[in-house]
């Protein structure tokens, strides 16, 4: 198997059976990804950050893409609040998750799922007011400018996506693996081509971004509006230990987030960023 060197940003390539392997790596953990592996409660406040972002750019009775949906949770609370969800992924395990929540919710009328990948989105067709992606599905697009044109052809004009992203630069990942010694997994998201990432056995095939890196691939169809760090002076979500063992402090470090997270600097920097942009 062979990769192209070039970042994602700049159009990468990856073999399909790096695809393929990150398919399986999701699909082994879609039985309990709603779980403590997929949705503790630091996850649970970055989740709550986008779905507040999204109710604000976007009215309800919006119609919305959810680019990978994972189980739906995103997917079934914006359609519980009235919005129109096609929700999308690259595992057939998730988007089954996904339907069975959509059919024992009631939410079906409102809420359908398609198994496409984000590398695919030349299979959908439609014209929607928005798109957003939670905890990362964008790290695994190979080609972020393909991706960017195919978001542009699918939104209505003023369209506007709202992208939760993992970023290059963590503070506490470089700090917690840095002084035990483990320098090499420290700088796993300093690499510049794609990187693997294990996960429950399998490996995810993942590239890391800065947010001015990640809105050059947008940029020729859309515009930036802002973005802000998640989880800057709280840990990454799988310290949630941490959070749990210092309560009060945790408390005060995610007031920090919310009021520091968007000044120049600080918002380069966390485990994720949120980026808002409008379609030119």
């Amino acid at each position: 198997m062979s990769v192209a060197n070039e970042h994602a940003a700049s159009g990468g390539t990856v073999a399909p059976e790096r695809l393929l392997e990150t398919q399986r790596a999701f699909d082994s953990v879609a039985p309990d990804y709603d779980g403590p592996r997929g949705n503790n409660a630091l996850i649970q406040r970055m989740r709550s950050t986008l779905w507040d972002t999204v109710a604000a750019e976007m009215p309800v009775g919006s119609h919305l893409v959810d680019l990978g949906c994972g189980t739906g949770l995103d997917a079934g609370e914006f359609a519980r609040r009235g919005y129109h969800v096609l929700a999308t992924d690259w595992s057939p395990a998730m988007v089954e998750r996904t339907r069975h929540r959509a059919a024992t919710q009631g939410l079906q009328e409102r809420l359908s799922a398609a198994h496409v990948g984000i590398q695919q989105l030349d299979q959908l067709q439609g014209s929607f007011d928005g798109m957003y992606s939670n905890f990362g599905p964008l790290n695994c697009a190979p080609d972020l400018p393909a991706v960017a044109a195919e978001c542009a052809r699918l939104l209505r004009a003023d369209g506007c996506l709202v992208f939760s992203v993992i970023g290059r630069i963590c503070p506490w990942e470089i700090g917690h693996y840095g002084v035990r010694g483990r320098f090499k997994r420290a700088a796993v998201r300093a690499a510049r081509g794609v990187t693997a990432v294990g996960m429950n056995g399998h490996t995810i095939w993942t590239w890391y971004h800065l947010p001015r890196e990640f809105y050059r691939a947008f940029a020729k169809h859309f515009v930036l509006d802002r973005y802000c760090a998640l989880s800057l002076f709280l840990p990454p979500p799988y310290l949630v230990d941490f959070c749990e063992r210092h309560p009060r402090l945790s408390a005060r470090l995610g007031q920090c987030d919310d009021r520091l997270g968007g000044l120049p600097l600080l918002r380069d920097m966390g485990d994720h960023f949120l980026i808002v942009m409008r379609k030119r």
